[in-house]
């Protein structure tokens, strides 16, 4: 007796190779990534005025948040095909070795740029009300 196994729905493949392509790129964020730190650490030093400081923080926001769009697709991927149309298959695939450290590094990224923007970004600060 043979049992139907429904096959991977286009959109499933489609949207898997899409994450892989995306997923190639994380090395190259993250680099920027790296780089806009650094920027914002030498702005914070070397005493930048607002201004500054907040346009660096916003562009280390931005560099963030492009490199953990490239870890999700990075950590789709590597669950598979399946994993796309079948919760029980993503759980699955967070569970192997290479889900679990995609897994963890978007976890750190998330923090990261959390608590870049609690932290990070500068505000302008509030215009005073002259006392009467």
């Amino acid at each position: 007796m043979a049992f139907f196994r429904p096959g991977v729905s286009r959109e499933a493949e489609v949207r898997h190779h899409a994450d892989q392509e995306v997923g190639k790129s994380f090395g190259a964020l993250v680099g920027k990534a790296r780089e806009a730190e650094r920027e914002l650490r030498e702005a914070q030093l070397g005493g930048a005025g607002v201004v500054e400081l907040r346009a660096a923080g916003l562009a280390f926001d931005r560099a963030l948040t492009d490199a953990l769009r490239a870890a999700e697709a990075a950590r789709r991927a590597s669950f598979g095909v399946k994993a796309y149309d079948d919760r029980i298959r993503r759980r699955k695939g967070r569970a192997t070795p290479e889900g679990d450290r995609w897994t963890v590094e978007v976890d750190r990224l998330r923090t990261l740029r959390e608590e870049n923007r609690l932290t990070g970004i500068a505000r302008y600060p509030r215009p005073t009300v002259a006392a009467r």
